[in-house]
């Protein structure tokens, strides 16, 4: 076994311990910390695969943002841990049933003929100043940028509707009407008076 092999191992153990105690943690502020530790193990194995952009965009974006964003809503919710599980043994069998059928369906995908490691080859190595994460941003931004813009018009979208669902009018709130400020003249804001003047 080669220092890649073993690296490998190592991490993907790392993985999935961390991934089984996400959802067996009792205090869900450590549910989120191991879920930070699943996504630094899985930009290692991005690593591993000579993706360096998607791992440093994986650690960057969900463990620098998203998690960090998990962690302040946990800790600021005052969630009751004995309410939620009060029905787990209800829908246990049920759950359980789901979580064989999709092992099942895992051992028959990843156990074909097709994944064993001699039908995946390493691929070769890149050549001498080849950049992965340069090639990328070409065909992001050349053959790929018409999808590209369009997902980033449909996340502009849901972002704001997000913020218009949760946005809440207040009665008692001042606020301003841009359309009224723009519309306004002169005569409504300034009157010139004519007074005589005085005399000492």
């Amino acid at each position: 076994m080669d220092l890649k092999t073993a690296i490998f191992y190592f991490l993907a153990t790392i993985l999935v311990l961390a991934s089984v105690r996400v959802i067996t943690a009792r205090n869900p502020v450590h549910a989120v910390l191991f879920l930070v530790l699943a996504f630094f193990t899985a930009s290692g194995l991005w690593l591993l695969l000579q993706a360096e952009f998607l791992a440093i965009s994986l650690v960057m974006v969900y463990v620098g943002a998203v998690m960090v964003l998990f962690l302040f809503v946990v800790m600021m919710l005052d969630i009751n841990i004995a309410r939620l599980r009060q029905g787990f043994w209800t829908y246990l069998p049920l759950g359980a049933a789901i979580g064989l059928l999709m092992l099942a369906e895992m051992a028959l995908v990843l156990g074909g003929r097709y994944f064993w490691l001699e039908a995946m080859p390493e691929p070769a190595a890149p050549a001498a100043g080849y950049s992965n994460t340069k090639e990328l941003g070409r065909l992001l931004f050349t053959d790929y940028v018409y999808p590209f813009e369009l997902a980033s018009v449909i996340l502009l979208v849901a972002i704001i509707a997000a913020v218009m669902l949760t946005r809440r009018i207040r009665a008692d709130k001042i606020h301003q009407n841009p359309r009224e400020q723009i519309a306004v003249q002169r005569n409504d804001r300034i009157r010139i008076i004519s007074m005589p003047s005085e005399k000492e």
